[in-house]
């Protein structure tokens, strides 16, 4: 199999790990990067030192496209900034590249109607990744509300925030894509892993209302604080999701709570458990998946890809899927903007 990997920061070089582990030494793996900063990473983002990305990994690594796609592969992962995932996959899924794309899927809506097109026409899979849909109690918190363990859910509140200037310590985080409009940055976009979950589980929003902004001394052009007000309908019921994000806090938050008319659940992924309550707040169960490996997400959603791409079947969250994340995003950013609800165009 010979994939290219288009992108080689942190997870650029995490998914080369992860596909080495998957695919053994006889996979071919090539690279594609730009910025050429020649740093080599652990799974805790720490600089390996006097340590070459091609040579630890079997890798031959290209600056010239052109000369990656004379490889051939036939499979890719976009992982470069998110301003500029749809130019490259529009080129690769014309050559015939099964894709695999960082979230999220742009900054834009631009060319991607062109690129699900080419996709369609070649019979390519494609998958955007969003790994949390992979996390033990995410899915949990899925079957609690699948059994109706909750009675009628009636409202529910999320969270992530933690330190941007804590995420990659290897680089100036005011370089960063997370940090700047050129590069598709800001927290709505950079932290869409709670739209899409959120989503996933209680149906895609169709009205939007954000509020927040630039509001911390963070040097930053892009918005590092946002409430955001989703409004979707679960069993012909307009129910409010509250998901607040930001870029500011110390230690870091990444919780959700479901409320139901028969109890509540809440999911807490720092602390790796997540609790069921009766409707007289009675614990009726609590999951804990301590020490549960982070990358283990990412193995799993790559392994999913990589069977998919194997039985030409549709990925379970393909690009029309990470569409609909996409378009919530934007509207909330519209919304940070005008100060008034915005409806999220209609999905595909």
């Amino acid at each position: 199999m010979r994939v290219l990997v288009v992108g080689l920061g942190g997870i650029g070089q995490r998914h080369l790990r992860n596909l080495r582990v998957l695919l053994g030494p006889e996979a071919e793996l090539s690279a594609f990067r730009v910025r050429g900063l020649n740093l080599t990473f652990t799974d805790q983002l720490e600089i390996e030192p006097d340590t070459e990305v091609g040579a630890k990994y079997g890798v031959q690594v290209f600056q010239d496209l052109a000369d990656a796609l004379a490889t051939k592969p036939e499979i890719a992962f976009i992982c470069n900034p998110t301003s500029l995932h749809i130019p490259v996959a529009l080129r690769l899924a014309q050559e015939g590249c099964h894709l695999f794309i960082e979230k999220p899927v742009s900054h834009s809506l631009e060319g991607i109607e062109e690129l699900l097109a080419i996709l369609k026409i070649k019979g390519l899979v494609s998958m955007v990744g969003y790994q949390l849909r992979f996390h033990p109690l995410l899915l949990k918190l899925r079957e609690w509300i699948n059994d109706y363990r909750l009675g009628r859910i009636v409202a529910v509140r999320a969270e992530v925030g933690e330190y941007l200037p804590g995420w990659h310590r290897y680089e100036d985080y005011r370089q960063m894509y997370a940090s700047r409009a050129d590069l598709g940055g800001g927290v709505v976009l950079s932290q869409i892993h709670e739209i899409d979950y959120l989503g996933w589980l209680f149906g895609w929003p169709h009205r939007v209302f954000a509020v927040g902004g630039h509001l911390s001394r963070l040097e930053v052009d892009v918005e590092d604080t946002a409430s955001l007000i989703l409004e979707t309908t679960v069993e012909g019921r307009s129910i409010p999701i509250h998901l607040h994000m930001d870029y500011v806090q110390r230690p870091p938050s990444r919780t959700c709570q479901v409320i139901g008319d028969a109890g509540k659940a809440v999911m807490d992924l720092r602390a790796s458990t997540a609790t069921l309550y009766d409707d007289c707040g009675n614990t009726l169960e609590t999951v804990s998946r301590s020490g549960f490996p982070r990358n283990q997400l990412f193995l799993d959603e790559v392994s999913c890809f990589l069977d998919c791409v194997s039985r030409r079947t549709p990925s379970p969250c393909n690009l029309r899927e990470g569409l609909r994340s996409l378009k919530v995003a934007l509207a909330a950013k519209a919304s940070l903007v005008s100060g008034l609800p915005v409806t999220v165009e209609e999905g595909p």
